[in-house]
């Protein structure tokens, strides 16, 4: 019967995971991802910390299969490791405050990291203090023609809502099928 709860546990936790990735796929703005709240949730509920790990990689990879490659994926890729460390901190303390301050906290790590990256050792931007500042102005305006948005507010904005959908979503179906429910990890 503990199996059986925690077999459907793990169903439903790989549903939403594959529910959110397939929305990467859909039109959305620029940067509005499930990427990180699947990391956070990931890392939140799986107990297997090489799943945790392993399923925001693969979704990216799976989606980028279809959607494409840079030669800075590495850095985007590395980015989400970092999110799924953070993660990590949610186990068995889920609330609605640690969830959102998670989401900006990815938005902001994922925004720092990938335009240190876009930054450092190109020349598009001073090797200086000046050209960091200038390569993150750059990350804040940067923009689709001006109509889809900021990537980085774009970016705050789709942490937000699929931290919200997968872990207000998750915390719904328990309360409807209580036998989900459980204080440990899938």
């Amino acid at each position: 019967m503990a199996e059986d709860k925690k077999t459907n546990r793990i169903g439903l936790i790989i549903a939403f995971l594959v529910a959110a990735a397939a929305s990467r796929l859909l039109p959305h703005p620029p940067n509005f991802t499930p990427i990180a709240a699947i990391a956070l949730f990931g890392a939140a509920k799986l107990s297997n910390k090489y799943m945790a790990f392993l399923a925001p990689l693969v979704i990216m990879f799976l989606s980028d299969l279809v959607l494409g490659f840079h030669s800075g994926m590495w850095v985007v890729y590395m980015t989400f490791i970092m999110i799924t460390l953070l993660g990590l901190s949610l186990r068995n303390k889920i609330s609605t405050g640690k969830v959102l301050g998670a989401s900006l906290a990815s938005s902001v790590i994922f925004f720092l990291v990938t335009n240190f990256a876009a930054w450092y050792g190109n020349g598009l931007y001073p090797q200086n203090f000046a050209g960091i500042i200038e390569s993150y102005a750059a990350g804040l305006a940067f923009a689709n023609n001006g109509v889809m948005g900021n990537f980085f507010l774009n970016s705050v904005a789709g942490d937000l809502f699929y931290s919200s959908v997968l872990f207000g979503g998750f915390y719904l179906v328990q309360k409807q099928l209580p036998q989900l429910a459980t204080k440990q990890r899938a």
